[in-house]
This record gives C-alpha cells, sequence and structure tokens, in this order.
C-alpha cells in the first residue's frame, strides 16, 4: 500500500528493502535537493522503541554500499561508515559526493549538549556526510530545520507504516 509518502511494511525484510531503495534514490538523484545550504543530508528517524527505525537502516545502508554489519549505536551513541560509491555515467565514473554515513542514537542523551560534546557539529556541517538520527526530537535545537523527517508506526506486530516528509520517499518502492 502506497499513499503520496506513506508505505506499509509487513516485515523487517521489507522495512529493510524500503531503505535500501531510498539510499539508492538519494545516490541515483545526487541529493534531490535535500540540502539548503552547504551542510550534510540528515534524516530524522522518529517513532517508539522497536518500531523498525534500526533495521530501516540496516536497509539503508546496505543501499549506500556499507559492507559492515549495522547494529543500533544505542550505547555509543555515534557510529561512522566509510562509503565507497561508483556511479557509472557512460564510459565515466562520477565523483564521489558522499564519503561517510553517520548513525546517530540518541535516545540515551539528556539534552543537545551531550550531542555537542562528540563533534556533532563538524559532522552535520560537512557536505560529504549523510547523517541518520534516531530519537531526533532530543537534539531538535541543534538540528537544521531541512532535516528529512521519517516517522514509524506500529499497526501490528509486523507490519509498519513508514511516513516521508517534504515529498521524499514517493517512488522508492519502486525502485
Amino acid at each position: 500500500m502506497q499513499e503520496k509518502n506513506i508505505h506499509i511494511t509487513k516485515s523487517y525484510k521489507e522495512t529493510q528493502k524500503l531503505g535500501e531503495n531510498l539510499a539508492k534514490e538519494l545516490l541515483e538523484s545526487g541529493d534531490a535537493g535535500l540540502r539548503r545550504g552547504t551542510g550534510a543530508v540528515v534524516f530524522g528517524l522518529s517513532g517508539n522503541l522497536g518500531g523498525g527505525k534500526t533495521t530501516f537502516l540496516q536497509g539503508f545502508a546496505k543501499g549506500l554500499g556499507v559492507k559492515e554489519k549495522v547494529l543500533s549505536p544505542t550505547f555509543v551513541i555515534i557510529k561512522k561508515y566509510k562509503l565507497y560509491i561508483k556511479r557509472p555515467v557512460g564510459h565515466f565514473v562520477c565523483k564521489q559526493q558522499f564519503f561517510d554515513f553517520y548513525h546517530i542514537d540518541c535516545y540515551r542523551l539528556k539534552n543537545e549538549k551531550d550531542i555537542l560534546e562528540l563533534n556533532f557539529k563538524e559532522i552535520i556541517s560537512d557536505p560529504k556526510n549523510i547523517i541518520a538520527v534516531e530519537w531526533p526530537e532530543k537534539i531538535k535545537k541543534v538540528l537544521s530545520k531541512n532535516i528529512i523527517k521519517i516517522d514509524f508506526k506500529f499497526v501490528d506486530k509486523n507490519k509498519r507504516e513508514i511516513r516521508f516528509d517534504r515529498g521524499f520517499g514517493k517512488n522508492i518502492m519502486e525502485l
């Protein structure tokens, strides 16, 4: 079921595939006009514990070409993955636009000061970064207003409703 920017997934594999397709859309489009300035592309993932955020990001990382196993960084807060993206165009390979993917889990943070102690300003200001923030409401004062919000909602034990804002993610099930 797809309605505007709402996707229903029926299993963790579908949730991972949705994330993978979103990453592919991002890479194919360059940045899909997501950056309004010079900073990183930032996704904010909200929803209850067990709602599918990390599962989605496992697929997202796979779509970016990350080979490492992606686990929730709840206790380390930030996990950095190197990207090695080759996009062929004709007989040439485009210059790589993104170099690092940061997975940030703010669940254990008390406030914005905690994330600032972890070089967050430098990370978010680098246009070569893609950042996914779980529990972004905990650090909303230091996040750009231009983040792409993704909300996760339980439908039942296996089903999730995943809603994208700003018109992003409309066609990701078609990739």
